[in-house]
Parts: structure tokens; sequence; C-alpha cells
């Protein structure tokens, strides 16, 4: 499975999803900018993406009207590190109210892997943020034990981007 993401003007992006149909494909914004989502077990169906395999998934791309882009980039060397404690993962997050999907995303052309989450809102995702469940599942982070301590994996600082589903849609 792949997942194959696009940015750019909200209306040229809503334009091409027209084109394409909505089977497997959605369309997020944030001001100015938009975000086209689409899952496949092919390439992508428009011409510039960032694309990834689906490490890990979880629910419905289409189940929710917040997305989290969770951008990690991983040195060469860490790549296995990363791979092996996302997959070993708490998964408390499919539990929580509000979650729609989770897909841990490797990426086929640079450096930074996503965690994409999926909410019914914006709510939701920090109704997650501040549960007990998201504290044990984030325990680790910060001590001895935790992968952000560890030497050579992260090649530069992560960063959150966030979009909604349009309200006219």
């Amino acid at each position: 499975m792949n997942i194959h993401v696009t940015y750019g003007d909200p209306a040229a992006l809503k334009a091409i999803q027209h084109g394409l149909g909505d089977e497997g494909i959605v369309l997020m914004e944030q001001g100015n900018e938009a975000v086209l989502i689409q899952e496949n077990d092919g390439s992508a169906s428009f011409a510039e993406a960032d694309s990834y395999t689906v490490l890990d998934a979880s629910g419905d791309i289409s189940d929710g009207s917040f997305a989290v882009f969770n951008n990690i980039p991983v040195t060469e060397e860490g790549r296995e590190l990363f791979e092996q404690r996302f997959m070993g993962r708490a998964r408390k997050i499919e539990d929580t109210e509000g979650f729609g999907a989770i897909r841990v995303l490797r990426p086929l052309e640079n450096d930074t892997y996503v965690i994409l989450t999926i909410w019914t809102g914006e709510q939701a995702f920090h109704n997650w943020q501040t549960s007990q469940a998201y504290e044990q599942a984030h325990q680790k982070r910060g001590t001895d034990e935790g992968i952000d301590k560890k030497p050579n994996i992260f090649s530069r600082p992560s960063f959150v981007t966030t979009y909604k589903k349009p309200e006219h849609a």
C-alpha cells in the first residue's frame, strides 16, 4: 500500500481531485495551502507527489475532517531502529474517541517519515494529546530508553503540519 501527497493551491487541487474522482483521495486545506492525499497500491495519479510506503495502517483515511502530519527526518543509519520502534508502538491511539486513521509512512524519495493521523475534528486530536493513553504511548520520550535520545537517528528536528477538510466539501 502506498500514500501519495501533493501540495498546492486549494482550487488547483480541487480540480485535480474532481478529475480523478473521490476513490482513495482526500483533500484537506489550511489557509491558502491544500494537500491531496491518495492511497493506492500503485503510483500517484498526479504529476508531483511525495510518495510513501505504508508501514502500518489502521482506520480509513476518509474517516475524519482533520489531518495531522508528524514529519520526522531520519538519517539513513537510523531508519531501521526508527521503523522497529514504530512497528512496536503502543497502539493506544486507535481506542481514542475521534480517531479516524493512522498511517506510518516510509519516504520513497527523501529522508522524512510521516506519521499521518486523521481525526473527526481538531478537538479530538487535542483530546488525544492530553489523554493518559497519549502519555502511555510516549512515556519513553525524553528518557534514556526513548528513541529521541539515541545518537544519529534524526537528521533535523521534526515538525507538524495540520489540515482540515473544506467545510463546503
